[in-house]
């Protein structure tokens, strides 16, 4: 009995073959539901993003649901898609949408399904802006072409985090047989149950994005050019509409990439992040059309790389660190100007991830307001600001080093489509003090200190090699006793968030909470650095964050850039030990 002709065929030409090895990889172990959903290539078996699993998956998330929420049939979920496609699995973001819509409204569960492609952060704002129970949307976001994912969004409308997430996955294990109609998913066509919120959330965003949109005037003379590209996503549409909401003249999008492609064909990797490999049809663009500035949205339009033109011709790309200082000025400014009241200060809160820059720390001391880190991951940043809102609070920002931005209270995750508009302004605005991008990020550095970072990452394929890398950090000089230097660098503070140990607490216990299940370590030098080692949740990687902090005054940039460079080697030779662990190192 075959649901998925395309799936079935695969499976029957492996068990033709006798590729006992194959159907081992695809059927050997069930895709692990964490707190970012389900991530995995789409094709047959337990392992991949297919009909079956996105059925099973469902299933378990809806018993989790029901149990959480009694008003779950009154209120309902949200489900959003982004364009990516499987040709020979037959998989495809829209089918595993409406195969899950299909399993909520076969239980009597209402259903905002968007009829059309939409930005990741629509899903978390459909789940506030409706009050909903939950949110689902179905991406792989800047992953390759191969993958899918499903990203799993609670009722205060912040990503999952534990123990949901164990939650959920006991509840797909004990619902793995298919309901009765699961694969009929025609159903939903004619159910009541189904609502479509595309066009009223296409204007309600845009109009609460709105509220940050504060020199309409000068957006409307700006001579400034913007190239936008979406890279093959869902962005051009959105990042269009939100240059219209703030009287933007609207960007030149990139053409090859404007229109949604599940190939990517024009890039390597659908990742801003990667830096200028992705940007080289912009670049074209923009000296084709006399742009200064690039944005450049990842696929799924949560993200935003910037890139803007220097006086030597050259472009210079922001790394997240550097965007989250200007847009944390920018932000910033723009509040304390339209509140004059100083007492209100003491509620407005900034949020960043521990392995992002600490520049808010230092802009939020200077001026006041408070600044909080979180764990890796907008999940911990989106579930802490709705905290602090629920206090009353005002949460202005947040960021992480990855590009993501949380620039809007109306959104609690990253969202490039409003951190693309905002940062256009912030761009017009300076113009018209004769001011780069470039310029006040310079300016932002000698106010508050020069912050100067550098991360990077090795590939590892072997998870016993990683755990042997990790063991050895914590028995560096005998058992259970962290290093005292890297190289030259003496080290005078160790936080180790898989352990919970943390030297610079009085009773050495870490704040953050900790997680058995990944690595991640943290040391902090006596030269005022300070370097993280982590795995990443979602790729076979080891990263590592390093920052060099200087106190304002300090403006001699390329002696703590050689500083920084030192430190990095260091911890690469000592710590890493790539040639005795066989780690491939990150290539351009």
């Amino acid at each position: 009995y075959h649901q998925n002709p395309k799936t079935y065929a695969i499976v029957k030409q492996l068990l033709a073959e006798g590729n006992a090895g194959e159907l081992q990889k695809y059927f050997g172990s069930r895709m692990e539901f964490g707190t970012a959903g389900l991530r995995a290539a789409m094709g047959a078996g337990i392992s991949h993003m297919n009909d079956l699993t996105i059925i099973q998956t469902t299933q378990g998330f809806c018993r989790y649901l029901e149990k959480n929420f009694s008003d779950l049939k009154k209120r309902g979920v949200v489900i959003g898609f982004d364009a990516r496609a499987h040709l020979s699995s037959g998989g495809s973001s829209k089918r595993f949408a409406r195969l899950a819509a299909n399993t909520f409204i076969s239980q009597g569960v209402p259903v905002y399904l968007f009829s059309d492609i939409i930005p990741t952060p629509f899903v978390p704002y459909t789940v506030t802006h409706l009050k909903l129970c939950a949110g689902i949307m179905v991406t792989a976001s800047h992953n390759p072409k191969q993958d899918n994912g499903y990203k799993v969004y609670w009722g205060n409308g912040a990503q999952i985090i534990s123990p949901h997430d164990k939650g959920i996955s006991q509840a797909i294990e004990e619902n793995q047989e298919p309901w009765p109609q699961a694969w009929d998913d025609k159903l939903i066509d004619s159910s009541l149950l189904l609502h479509d919120p595309y066009a009223m959330v296409n204007k309600e965003y845009f109009k609460d994005i709105q509220k940050q949109c504060f020199y309409r005037n000068i957006n409307k003379e700006t001579n400034l050019k913007f190239v936008h590209t979406s890279v093959h996503g869902v962005g051009h549409k959105f990042v269009q509409l939100a240059f219209k909401a703030f009287d933007l003249s609207p960007p030149f999008a990139v053409p090859e990439q404007k229109d949604p492609d599940p190939d990517f064909p024009t890039v390597k990797y659908p990742n801003p992040e990667e830096g200028k490999g992705v940007l080289t049809l912009s670049f074209a663009l923009a000296e084709k059309d006399g742009a200064t500035i690039i944005l450049a949205n990842d696929p799924d339009a949560d993200r935003l790389a910037v890139a803007e033109k220097q006086e030597s011709g050259e472009w210079k790309v922001f790394s997240g660190n550097e965007l989250g200082a200007l847009l944390g000025w920018w932000i910033f400014t723009c509040w304390k100007n339209n509140n004059k009241d100083n007492r209100a200060i003491k509620d407005v809160y900034m949020l960043s991830s521990t392995v992002s820059s600490k520049i808010l720390r230092a802009i939020a001391l200077k001026e006041g307001f408070h600044f909080e880190e979180t764990l890796t991951g907008f999940k911990w940043m989106g579930n802490r600001a709705k905290q602090l809102m629920d206090q009353g609070k005002a949460v202005l920002f947040a960021f992480e080093e990855a590009i993501g931005y949380m620039c809007c209270p109306a959104v609690l995750d990253k969202d490039g489509v409003s951190a693309a508009v905002i940062t256009a302004e912030m761009a017009s605005f300076l113009a018209t003090r004769n001011l780069s991008l470039s310029q006040q990020l310079k300016a932002v550095y000698d106010e508050y200190g020069f912050h100067i970072t550098k991360a990077s990452y090795f590939i590892c394929h072997d998870p016993k090699v990683i755990q042997q890398l990790f063991d050895n950090l914590r028995n560096f000089d005998g058992k259970n006793t962290y290093p005292k230097s890297c190289g030259r660098f003496k080290v005078s503070g160790i936080r180790d968030l898989t352990t919970g140990y943390d030297s610079s607490q009085p009773d050495q216990k870490a704040i953050l909470p900790t997680s058995k299940s990944s690595q991640m370590i943290t040391f902090t030098f006596a030269n005022g650095g300070v370097a993280t080692m982590r795995t990443s949740g979602t790729e076979p990687k080891i990263k590592y964050y390093s920052e060099l902090c200087a106190p304002p005054g300090n403006s001699d940039v390329e002696q703590l850039k050689n500083e920084l460079d030192e430190l990095v080697n260091a911890l690469e030779k000592h710590f890493f030990q790539p040639e005795k662990n066989k780690l491939q190192r990150k290539t351009e």
